[in-house]
């Protein structure tokens, strides 16, 4: 049901780009690479997500107030989510289920396919689109944190009326969270942007300095500051972004001037260094929204 975690990453946690950057050693990156339209990697990749989800069956408990990654496990619905698809790979980039049900694309109820993301609202008088999620796992199923009492627990859609009354969509993730194979210069920047986010040297470095050792680990040399980082480049609306491009967020509403920049990951998802460290997060977010300043494609062969 509905979490309360909280989380923020606003301009007053970043470290300034006016820090000197510093050089990250050079870990190998391991990137999914799969097919856009590659059904049994697709297949493959659900299977995967299944099982561990499966797996920590009766080793979680419900929690929307804390999330709990390491034995024994606590979750809400979407952090038990999030954690299984970043277990493999597949970054959701939040754990709130109003921000999932606007990744991936939607599919209707009769098409449902291994992986995707059903969403519940046992409240349509409220202004939230859903309150719960769970994954479909086949054969009319899904697996989800279900509540206090109940934990993790596997549901038919057309058991118990909850699931029958307040169903109210479906999203597909995969393949659309996934790389690309080939993958693209926009993947590789991405997949060198979460190689850097486990890197231990990742705190030395200031939020333009991740930016630059992500590019740079692709060949492409950028400024070590944010203002020079803005003029690289040519300008993208916010409609057209793809992997890859740099955007950038301003500290006060209105300003021209940078505050903070991050890579672009694909389906409204974003990575970027803050004072907590190197994070993703979705530009559904309030505060991306009001601080959203403009964003620069810098990979020609996007």
């Amino acid at each position: 049901m509905k979490k309360q975690i909280m989380t923020t990453a606003l301009a007053s946690m970043v470290a300034l780009s006016s820090v000197a950057v510093t050089s990250f050693e050079q870990p190998q990156v391991h990137a999914a690479t799969v097919s856009q339209n590659n059904q049994a990697a697709v297949e493959a990749k659900a299977n995967e997500l299944i099982k561990t989800a499966k797996g920590i069956m009766g080793k979680a408990t419900y929690s929307t107030a804390v999330y709990k990654k390491t034995a024994p496990y606590q979750f809400s619905c979407a952090t038990f989510l999030n954690f299984i698809f970043e277990k493999h790979g597949v970054d959701l980039a939040t754990y709130n289920e109003n921000y999932m049900m606007q990744q991936g694309t939607a599919v209707s109820k009769a098409n449902l396919q291994k992986g995707d993301l059903v969403f519940f609202d046992s409240n349509r008088r409220d202004r939230e689109p859903a309150d719960h999620v769970g994954m479909y796992i086949g054969n009319n199923q899904i697996i989800h944190m279900a509540d206090a009492k109940q934990n993790i627990i596997v549901s038919d859609l057309n058991g118990k009326a909850y699931y029958r009354d307040n169903y109210t969509g479906a999203r597909r993730v995969l393949p659309s969270l996934m790389s690309g194979s080939p993958a693209t210069a926009g993947d590789k920047v991405v997949a060198s942007s979460y190689s850097l986010m486990k890197s231990t040297q990742a705190a030395s470095v200031t939020n333009a300095g991740f930016v630059q050792q992500a590019f740079k680990r692709n060949g492409i040399q950028l400024g070590g500051s944010l203002q020079e980082q803005m003029k690289k480049g040519t300008f993208i609306p916010k409609s057209q972004l793809k992997k890859g491009d740099i955007v950038f967020f301003n500290g006060t509403t209105g300003s021209s001037k940078p505050a903070m920049a991050a890579i672009y990951a694909g389906d409204h998802r974003i990575i970027m260094k803050t004072s907590s460290g190197v994070v993703s997060r979705v530009l559904f977010v309030d505060w991306y929204e009001q601080h959203y300043l403009t964003a620069r494609r810098v990979l020609k062969s996007q």
